[in-house]
């Protein structure tokens, strides 16, 4: 695609805007191997420009918008980011190497979290409490200001409009720093938010590689609230780092999900469905369920179906009402 093929820059006001220390971080197919294009390969005075354009959009603008203006613009994002659908799976696709099929699906539900939001905009409501008589006491909700969210390689687009599309929904200016293996898409929809008419500064992102960018923004003392989807040890990096100046963070660091599978299973239902639970998206899917817990007696087909050996079924055992010990034995 030629979108793909382009040399790209940050997306910052709105706009296109090289790298302040110009270097660029090639985009490969993994798939194939071959060069698509480049990125830019940001650094902290990029994360500078784009935090303070965030900062003034929220004071000057947003922060002002009524959240039922907020709640029409992101519908109207939704819409075209579902009419550009096939282009934006083509380009995550291309970028991370997982099947059309998949990407599709992550169109699919970026459109759907930026429709959720927008009718959730105007319904954070705050609370009038009970107090003395002639007292009116009430709490108001109120944005965070200007939000980081660093988000993986494995789903940009549902994360990014899972993070995104609720901080913007709230009334809070983005920066966000995607993996630089997985930017093509979220910089195509930035593009569509201008379409869609989103005010300059409120979505800015910032591209380039972890230890740089991300680490940057991670530090940011212009930051008053980061999301961060990715590995245990790097969360744990993000958040120390955003402690140092007192700014909140939101970690998935992942988890694995056990499957269990009961003698009376409908075998023929549930088997493909526990093999794609951990092949589907490559196995890189926080939710995959990379460990079966399988009773005894169905144990032999389970593993003949799976071409399973004994060392990849962690546990077989008996039926049992002992739900604390199930629940144990399946670490939950």
């Amino acid at each position: 695609m030629d979108y793909a093929a382009r040399e790209h820059h940050h997306f910052i006001d709105n706009r296109a805007e090289p790298p302040a220390g110009g270097g660029a971080v090639e985009v490969i197919d993994p798939s194939t191997g071959r060069r698509l294009g480049s990125i830019a390969r940001g650094n902290a005075k990029d994360v500078d420009r784009a935090v303070a354009a965030a900062r003034t959009a929220f004071e000057r603008t947003w922060y002002r918008t009524p959240a039922v203006t907020r709640g029409r613009l992101l519908m109207r994002w939704s819409a075209l980011v579902a009419q550009h659908a096939e282009e934006l799976a083509m380009l995550e696709c291309l970028d991370t190497g997982k099947p059309l099929r998949q990407a599709r699906a992550d169109a699919t539900a970026l459109a759907r979290y930026f429709e959720f939001y927008a009718g959730a905009a105007d319904k954070l409501h705050g609370q009038t409490i009970p107090y003395q008589d002639g007292y009116t006491v009430l709490t108001l909700r109120e944005p965070h200001g200007v939000t980081g969210h660093i988000v993986p390689w494995n789903y940009p687009m549902q994360i990014f409009g899972r993070s995104v599309g609720a901080s913007i929904a709230a009334g809070n200016a983005c920066v966000v720093k995607p993996a630089e293996d997985a930017c093509l898409s979220l910089l195509r929809a930035a593009e569509l938010a201008t379409e869609a008419g989103l005010p300059e500064g409120v979505l800015n992102i910032v591209t380039g590689l972890g230890p740089e960018a991300g680490a940057a923004l991670a530090a940011h003392p212009g930051i008053d609230h980061i999301s961060f989807t990715g590995s245990p040890a790097t969360g744990a990096m993000v958040a120390q780092a955003a402690a140092a100046h007192h700014c909140p963070v939101t970690l998935e660091l992942g988890g694995k999900s056990p499957q269990v599978v009961f003698a009376d299973a409908d075998l023929e239902t549930a088997l493909p469905v526990l093999v794609n639970a951990i092949i589907q998206n490559g196995g890189q899917t926080c939710s995959a369920g990379s460990r079966v817990l399988v009773e005894r007696a169905v144990y032999e087909q389970v593993a003949a179906y799976g071409h399973f050996g004994r060392d990849d079924l962690d546990l077989t055992w008996e039926r049992t009402n002992r739900v604390a010990e199930l629940r144990a034995a399946a670490g939950l």
